[in-house]
């Protein structure tokens, strides 16, 4: 077996778990290749039992058979780890080094259990479906116009609100005055949109979510669309630039841009160990049914 493990930035307090895996991979004689600029910040810090091939870009999966791709952090890792795995059908593992973690849902004193999970195959493999953002004048994020929780557009450089001109399949939705709005996954329903008041999706209900940010009429709420639709957008404000983001990528747009946002024609596969399914990490890591009071 052959796994790749990713991470963004290297923290002093996770150096036992990190060092725990390494051991454990060799224990069941996993090959690990790591991500090249995460393995630059452990290489003095790590004893590695065995040696570590390096991970540079998606374009490796073409020359590596990996099985699994260990994502090290909380959700904004496997956010990011999405752009390397793209249209490669590899599972994601997601160890939570974070906080909450929805997406990364193995705990980091389970290390050892779940990669005994992955050589007895004892997991089962959940599809998350993404949105694919156009947008013209130009096409602002390239290559890496897809996200697996949102795309919003917010305001950015004053305190007023703007608006925000909403077609679905070309029909008109409504004029948002906000500061700003949502379009999330099933998978972001528990991200910034639940946090502005939309509602918990479950994954493979084949929606989108709309989220106005702070609306102006009190009587619009979120609304639960299909994600065989195309929602388009058209921004004015006092402001001459906007926020324009996809998961944790942004650029600064103005209101010459006009948007589409409609389902990806590719999903990111999550490996959900036993007992880690949907249900339950949404009553754990949001306290449903537990009595504060005591």
């Amino acid at each position: 077996m052959q796994v790749v493990i990713y991470s963004r930035v290297y923290k002093e307090k996770d150096q036992a778990y990190i060092q725990h895996l390494f051991d454990v991979l060799d224990e069941f004689d996993i090959m690990a290749f790591v991500y090249t600029p995460y393995l630059e910040q452990i290489k003095d810090k790590i004893n590695f039992p065995r040696p570590v091939g390096k991970f540079d870009n998606h374009l490796d999966f073409k020359i590596r058979d990996i099985d699994f791709f260990i994502t090290l952090g909380g959700d904004g890792t496997i956010l990011n780890a999405s752009i390397f795995i793209q249209e490669v059908d590899v599972p994601i593992v997601g160890i939570n080094l974070g906080r909450l973690g929805f997406l990364a849902s193995v705990n980091k004193e389970f290390i050892k259990n779940c990669v005994e999970y992955l050589c007895s195959k004892n997991y089962s493999i959940e599809e998350r479906k993404l949105l694919h953002l156009d947008s013209s004048p130009s096409d602002i994020f390239k290559n890496a116009n897809f996200a697996l929780n949102d795309f919003t557009i917010l305001k950015r450089d004053t305190s007023s609100m703007i608006t925000i001109h909403t077609y679905i399949n070309g029909e008109f939705l409504n004029s948002y005055w906000a500061d700003g709005i949502i379009v999330s996954t099933p998978t972001g329903s528990t991200g910034y949109s639940l946090s502005c008041g939309g509602p918990i999706v479950f994954p493979n209900s084949g929606n989108f979510v709309i989220t106005p940010v702070a609306p102006h009429n009190l009587n619009v709420r979120p609304i639960v669309i299909s994600d065989e639709s195309v929602v388009s957008f058209e921004v004015e404000g006092r402001a001459d630039n906007f926020l324009c983001t996809l998961d944790s990528r942004f650029e600064t747009v103005t209101s010459n841009y006009q948007f589409a946002i409609k389902k990806a024609n590719f999903t990111i596969s999550l490996v959900k160990i036993p007992n880690r399914e949907f249900l339950w990490t949404i009553r754990n890591k949001l306290d449903w049914g537990k009595d504060s009071r005591n």
